[in-house]
């Protein structure tokens, strides 16, 4: 018996009444799991896994396309030299592409002087300034980091917000994922405002549904920086307000929306701060819009018309485009639900502002439809069965995976 005990003792999982040092790692990792606030773990786990998953599938993908004609395009020659000089390490480069560049154009410009660089929004150009500070100057790392700091917060108020509308843990889980599963959301990791816009998006419309109006107003501020569509975020905003006093219209309840509601008139300040300051640097309020007809032929457009060029008078690709998005649309109104008109609304515009663009706009389409967050909702709640899941997640990710060595080799521009 005694030997019996004795040899149990000497197994390597190690001896009796002390703790192997496997078990003090999973007790350590246990106990370090517990300390943190929900949800961060599970976002922390998704934000890490993600970032795993698509840095291999791209280094993979681009060593074994290397020295194979076509790829990349010869006029795109220039693209890789410039991300090869943002970084030596390609794991890092490649999430630097055309935008990107124009960003760290922005962010190294001095400001003494007139300022008339007003073809983009300035709030993602301008966050990088003082995180390029701490690295020494590289606006392109600070660009790609606040893009992820962006990326990990949107995942935080992705899960939250699926939390308050869903009523569930287990369907805000699957939110987060099908937000990344759009077909191009490995973008929201590249140095581009894909994140930020809707980190942004997300926190306001979460703070909305905890009737947090005046942190809603700041956001919304932030947002009409980020990106030109944000300050029409204001409408879907104020409908959330609408609804949590049943869309009454009296006198009195006019006036509870005047004395919450009022700081949503920060969105659409926002923008008008930043065509002020167009007006003072250049004397052109309508700066922004100018530098858009000229620099991409941007012409606000009837966007059913867009849409109808684009399914009839297009190439292919701009067809497929424009399938894409009209699916979009589609899976919003099937999975629409009164109380959440708000979404829906806010899905109809960031669709269609987009194709009001016109043409130009169809080469950008599927990075502007990864600001539709409430497709991924609908799709959490359709794939409740397992069976459902899975498939829909296999489907997804195979689309994902080729749309992304697509973009990583700039082949037929299908994303920029």
């Amino acid at each position: 018996m005694s030997e019996g005990r004795a040899d149990a003792d000497d197994r390597p999982t190690g001896v009796r009444g002390w703790p192997t040092r496997a078990g003090q790692l999973r007790r350590g990792a246990a106990r370090l799991a517990a300390g943190v606030p929900a949800p961060w773990g599970f976002v922390l786990a998704v934000f890490v896994g993600s970032k795993l998953v698509l840095s291999l599938v791209a280094v993979t993908a681009l060593t074994a396309w290397d020295g194979v004609p076509g790829a990349p395009p010869t006029a795109e020659a220039t693209m890789r030299a410039q991300q090869d000089a943002m970084s030596p390490h390609r794991w890092l480069s490649l999430w630097y592409a055309w935008d990107s560049l124009l960003y760290d154009h922005l962010a190294r410009l001095p400001l003494t002087g007139g300022w008339s660089e007003f073809a983009f929004p300035l709030l993602y150009p301008f966050l990088a300034r003082p995180v390029a500070a701490l690295l020494g100057g590289n606006t392109a790392w600070a660009l790609l980091l606040v893009a992820n700091v962006a990326f990990l917060f949107q995942l935080y108020y992705a899960h939250r917000l699926g939390e308050r509308l869903c009523g569930d843990d287990t369907t805000a889980r699957r939110f987060v994922r099908y937000l990344l599963l759009l077909p191009a959301a490995f973008l929201f990791q590249a140095a581009l405002t894909e994140s930020l816009f809707l980190c942004l998006a997300l926190a306001a419309f979460y703070h909305a549904e905890r009737r947090r109006w005046l942190l809603v107003g700041v956001v919304g501020f932030l947002l009409a920086l980020s990106r030109s569509v944000g300050f029409l975020v204001v409408v879907p905003l104020a409908l959330v307000l609408l609804r949590q006093h049943a869309y009454r219209l009296d006198p009195r309840t006019l006036g509870r929306y005047l004395r919450l509601g009022w700081p949503l008139l920060l969105l659409p300040a926002g923008w008008l701060a930043f065509m002020a300051v167009a007006g003072w640097q250049t004397g052109d309020w309508f700066a922004y819009q100018h530098a858009q007809e000229q620099g991409w032929g941007i012409r606000v457009q009837n966007p059913l018309w867009v849409a109808y060029h684009g399914l009839t008078g297009g190439s292919a690709a701009d067809a497929a485009r424009v399938w894409l998005a009209l699916a979009v649309v589609a899976v919003a109104v099937a999975g629409f639900r009164r109380a959440e008109l708000p979404y829906l609304v806010y899905t109809l515009i960031v669709v269609l502002v987009p194709l009001s663009m016109g043409p130009p706009v169809y080469k950008s389409l599927l990075r502007y439809l990864l600001a539709a967050f409430p497709v991924a909702l609908v799709l959490a709640r359709w794939a409740r069965h397992a069976t459902v899941d899975n498939w829909l997640t296999a489907a997804l990710a195979l689309l994902q995976g080729a749309l992304f060595v697509v973009w990583l080799n700039y082949w037929t521009h299908f994303i920029i």
